[in-house]
């Protein structure tokens, strides 16, 4: 398992919320350093997390 920090970007759901996972590569071809996101879902018993909260978690 992969611990991972991210972003609340959505708490609509009740007791989970969707995190964006922000990770940079580099691109062979362009010699440039690419941001990509992942989203994704958690559990958050409590309903404590808000939007922008920035969070941890293990990923599976």
């Amino acid at each position: 398992m992969k611990p991972v920090v991210g972003i609340v970007v959505s708490n609509k759901m009740q007791k989970s919320v969707v995190v964006a996972v922000d990770r940079l590569f580099h691109h062979k071809m362009y010699n440039r350093y690419v941001k990509r996101t992942s989203k994704f879902m958690a559990h958050d018993e409590d309903d404590s997390c808000n939007i922008g909260d920035r969070v941890g978690y293990m990923v599976v």
